[in-house]
């Protein structure tokens, strides 16, 4: 009798925890689709938002790195998150996203331009590798691709829905309305994650957040900051391999809108139309990863995105010679490349248990520096060579990223 009712003690226990767990993940997607649409919202809308503003894309695209080297801060964020609590650092990146979105709006000029992405910058590195830390710490390692996964269906989301409504806005009002519009969305997300439990203490206290760490010399807890523990060498080729990976559909992303308006005259709306068959194309990889990721392996999952993203890149330059055969390889690459990075996130979340937040903070400071250097070499390589100074560079990155993981990655600490 009293197994019985111990047994049914623990299925009630875990019915709760499920059903926490399915409020809290509902609530982080619908508040990652706002930034997830927002953070999207340049490459497809470049040239609008450039025009917009008076100036041209290559001086734009330089403004986007600076969003992204901000992402330099995420392993600062990411130590705060564990220590501090995931909700608490995921709230404050939303109000930093917010403000970003109205100041960048506002078009009052270069400095407002400026200041807004670098606001826009520190909510996103704050918001997204939180969000994905706060998951992992509430699944084990066997079920976590499938939780992440379900995860970033807000980024396939965000083409699908946030992208397409962001093209009608532009094409019926003007190019500020949109940030005011994911402006107010953003502050409706803080409100939202504000009705959530707080946030799970994550596995293990960082050993460099403890209190006897402000005695300790700067030097040493600089070299205690980047240390990812017994399983560094591996942590760190897959942060490093991914970062190659992110770059790699970067410096193709971020010119992509401005080549389907040049050489195929696509207006916003038309833009927003390609953005959701690309959401499509990434809820499908998200879908997959959910799907067959943990019983496939993560490292091998990883491995395949990478793969299959190297070969349709190479293939952009001789498949440029009609909108419909274009718009398809690029949701192919979507697919490839979601299943990869989605795939990616699971297996960094593993690589160092104790210290989480760090990790993949660490790992997002990397791509969005990736994703600085798009934002210089994406425009600009088009600007002068056109589709073949997109394609061939990106692939040639992601066979790098795919050596890189292959010799020196590990499925798990």
């Amino acid at each position: 009798m009293n197994s019985q009712r111990q047994t049914a003690t623990e299925r009630a226990k875990a019915s709760r925890h499920l059903s926490s767990f399915r409020q809290i993940l509902a609530a982080c997607i619908a508040t990652r689709l706002i930034i997830d649409t927002a953070t999207q919202l340049f490459n497809f809308y470049l040239q609008t938002i450039a025009r917009g503003l008076a100036l041209d894309i290559v001086v734009l695209g330089r403004f986007v790195s600076l969003r992204n080297v901000v992402g330099l801060a995420a392993p600062l964020f990411g130590s705060a998150a564990d220590r501090y609590g995931y909700r608490r650092i995921m709230r404050l990146s939303l109000l930093l996203s917010a403000a970003g979105m109205f100041l960048f709006g506002s078009g009052g000029g270069l400095w407002s331009v400026a200041a807004g992405m670098i606001m826009l910058g520190l909510g996103l590195i704050g918001f997204v590798p939180t969000s994905q830390a706060y998951i992992s710490s509430q699944l084990p390692f066997a079920h976590r691709a499938r939780g992440i996964g379900v995860l970033e269906y807000s980024w396939a989301l965000a083409g699908i829905v946030g992208l397409s409504l962001m093209g009608l806005l532009f094409d019926l009002f003007s190019w500020q309305i949109p940030f005011f519009v994911l402006g107010a969305a953003t502050l409706a997300g803080w409100a939202l994650l504000g009705l959530l439990p707080g946030a799970p203490n994550p596995d293990n206290q960082d050993p460099d957040l403890s209190a006897t760490a402000a005695a300790i010399p700067l030097q040493r807890r600089i070299a205690s900051f980047f240390d990812l523990g017994p399983n560094r060498r591996s942590a760190y080729a897959v942060i490093y391999a991914n970062g190659l990976f992110f770059f790699s559909q970067l410096h193709i992303l971020i010119a992509h809108g401005a080549w389907l308006q040049t050489e195929y005259g696509l207006n916003p709306s038309a833009l927003g139309l390609v953005a959701l068959s690309q959401g499509v194309a990434d809820l499908c990889g998200s879908v997959l990863v959910s799907l067959i990721t943990d019983r496939i392996g993560k490292k091998r999952a990883v491995q395949a995105g990478m793969l299959g993203s190297a070969l349709i890149y190479s293939s952009l330059p001789i498949i440029n010679v009609g909108l419909a055969l274009v718009t398809v390889v690029l949701a192919l690459m979507r697919f490839a490349v979601q299943y990869g990075i989605v795939s990616a996130i699971a297996l960094i979340s593993e690589q160092a248990p104790d210290r989480r937040g760090k990790v993949i903070s660490l790992a997002m400071a990397l791509s969005l520096l990736g994703g600085t250097l798009s934002g210089f070499s994406g425009p600009w390589m088009y600007t002068n060579f056109g589709v073949w100074g997109l394609g061939p560079l990106s692939a040639g990155c992601a066979l790098l990223a795919f050596i890189l993981l292959t010799f020196w990655g590990r499925e798990s600490a």
